[in-house]
């Protein structure tokens, strides 16, 4: 490799031209080609060392190098385990903290069911028992092959032990008479802002839905309404999110007695405010229960999140403002 302080090849009429300046100028030819001797000597020593020089630093890239290397092909491997566990551990930590520490203080505040599952909100049901006691022969439901992978983007699949009379009852959707079908939900607490809440129907990844036959948003009764929750990593409520619906509902068990919660149906907005939540199991549907006692509203979603093992109900009561 050329370097400035490498000394310069000096060729055959250069030598020449130095001896005859040195005998012009009455130097001894000896002289000369002594000092000639020196310099050329000189220069192969400098040589040496900068190859030497050059060596050395080889050497010590090649050992950074190597470095490198070992430190990549040891180090890259433990890396990608430590990520992979974060990744588990995020995924199933809030599942094992959802059982150690929240489930236990729900079961504290369990529902009961006043009646059996048969008659809520069921008058279809009456009528077959009526028919049943009159001694008319009735149909015998045939058996319902459930899919190992249900999806819960459709309601229906949310209650997976009702007979095929009772899912036809419950999904049947009744069009208010002031002809509304829909109508917004806000939770400041969890950043819940313009979400639409269907009344009827079955997909989930659209909007919330309020179940069939339930109450009306400030009417006496329980206005029913289901959606999706996911891991709360992955929370993400914003009217932008194209899929908010997918997650809307992750975080509304974190919600505390006292916050607030508003639905603007036809223009009026109607306030409610959280009393209590606790969990139920899938098939409990005395959930969807009326009582026109009371003005109390229930959300319902998928805990612990991200999971479909059971059902949170949160329970909130209507307040004049």
């Amino acid at each position: 490799m050329p370097r400035s302080s490498q000394p310069k090849t000096v060729q055959k009429h250069q030598l020449v031209a130095i001896y005859r300046q040195a005998v012009a100028a009455g130097v001894p030819v000896e002289v000369v080609h002594q000092k000639i001797q020196t310099f050329a000597d000189r220069s192969h020593v400098a040589l040496r060392v900068e190859e030497q020089d050059d060596k050395k630093r080889l050497k010590k890239l090649q050992k950074q190098a190597s470095l490198k290397t070992r430190l990549l092909v040891h180090i890259l491997p433990i890396g990608c385990v430590v990520l992979g566990l974060f990744l588990v551990s995020n995924a199933i930590w809030p599942i094992l903290s959802y059982f150690a520490f929240t489930s236990p203080e729900l079961l504290k505040n369990s529902l009961q069911a006043p009646i059996p599952n048969a008659m809520i909100l069921n008058p279809l049901v009456h009528s077959i028992q009526a028919q049943a006691s009159s001694g008319e022969e009735q149909p015998s439901p045939e058996p319902v092959i459930m899919a190992d992978d249900l999806d819960y983007t459709n309601l229906n699949n949310w209650f997976p032990n009702l007979t095929p009379s009772q899912a036809a009852q419950l999904s049947h959707t009744e069009v208010p008479k002031n002809g509304s079908t829909e109508y917004i939900l806000d939770v400041p607490a969890v950043n819940i802002q313009n979400a639409r809440v269907k009344i009827g129907g079955s997909d989930l990844d659209k909007s919330l839905i309020q179940y069939p036959g339930t109450a009306m948003p400030g009417d006496p009764g329980s206005p029913v309404i289901f959606g999706h929750s996911v891991l709360r990593q992955f929370y993400n409520p914003g009217e932008k999110n194209p899929r908010r619906y997918m997650s809307i509902f992750s975080k509304i068990m974190t919600l505390t007695p006292g916050d607030k919660i508003f639905i603007t149906r036809d223009g009026v907005r109607f306030t409610y405010i959280v009393e209590s939540k606790t969990e139920v199991t899938p098939d409990e549907t005395f959930i969807l229960e009326q009582n026109f006692d009371n003005k109390i509203l229930k959300m319902v979603t998928c805990v612990p999140e991200g999971t479909t093992l059971r059902r949170g109900v949160l329970t909130s009561r209507l307040v004049q403002e």
